[in-house]
């Protein structure tokens, strides 16, 4: 009895030693505790420019984790919104998470967390873009829920704005949707086309701009009407965002289409 006692007393003191050195320790400055499963957090730091290939031709990369993370991050900002602003409108509180989930928000964080230094590429990619940085801390996200749950996972990403960014001050800034809907755009590979429609005019003979907002497909996902284009193009981008964000299904669409139409516009070129 007493043997086998030493012997698990033996095993706690090497794991706390193994646990001090790297990556444990530099993961634990992080994140605030030790992560229970490592290979799922060395995957989040892996760009798929050095994906590792298994023999039935998966990729292994930060990309899935990545998915994950977004979706992630949509809930808890939203679930830390709706807690922090308890007298706030549904238009507040939508406003508001897209400002803080935007990319330069990410960016920031994973920069300022060190993340820049833990992520794996290739020494192939000369140059990484800005937006890797939030990206991989999508990821990171993504690997705290899987290895510890919704709870830890939630009071990271709290204590991750709590520490980076200026809550208050975020939601009091005008947010650039048109900016943001070209990056959601960009990030996820789906062409965007602004359309200025026929010109109308109010009650009053006041000139009134429309925009409709496309997807190669030719899907609408939005449609804005301002006293100016810039005013109707971010009412436009707003709905766009707004349904891009709460419609999963239409997400879906948007993506086969594209797939689709890509695949139409290389065989007529050829």
């Amino acid at each position: 009895m007493f043997r086998k006692l030493l012997q698990q007393i033996h095993t706690c003191v090497r794991l706390l030693l193994c646990k001090k050195e790297e990556p444990y320790f530099a993961l634990y400055q992080i994140l605030g505790f030790y992560p229970g499963h490592i290979a799922l957090y060395e995957e989040a730091f892996r760009h798929s420019s050095a994906s590792i290939w298994m023999p039935d031709r998966h990729s292994i990369n930060n990309e899935r984790l990545e998915f994950l993370g977004d979706g992630l991050l949509d809930c808890i900002v939203a679930d830390i919104l709706y807690r922090r602003y308890p007298d706030a409108q549904e238009g507040f509180l939508t406003i508001s998470r897209s400002k803080v989930v935007q990319r330069d928000m990410l960016d920031k964080i994973a920069l300022e967390i060190g993340l820049d230094k833990l992520i794996i590429f290739s020494p192939k990619v000369s140059n990484l873009n800005n937006h890797v940085y939030g990206n991989a801390f999508e990821a990171l996200v993504g690997a705290v829920y899987v290895d510890k749950g919704y709870a830890t996972c939630f009071q990271f990403v709290e204590r991750m704005i709590d520490q980076h960014l200026d809550l208050n001050q975020i939601t009091q800034q005008e947010i650039n949707f048109k900016s943001s809907l070209l990056e959601w755009g960009q990030k996820h590979r789906v062409t965007i086309f602004f359309d200025l429609m026929e010109n109308t005019t109010d009650e009053e003979g006041k000139l009134l701009f429309h925009t409709a907002i496309h997807v190669m497909g030719g899907r609408e996902i939005g449609m804005g009407t301002g006293y100016s284009k810039k005013e109707s193009q971010q009412q436009a981008a707003q709905m766009a965002l707004n349904r891009l964000r709460s419609d999963k299904q239409l997400r879906k669409q948007i993506y086969a289409e594209q797939k689709e139409a890509k695949a139409a516009q290389l065989n007529a070129q050829t």
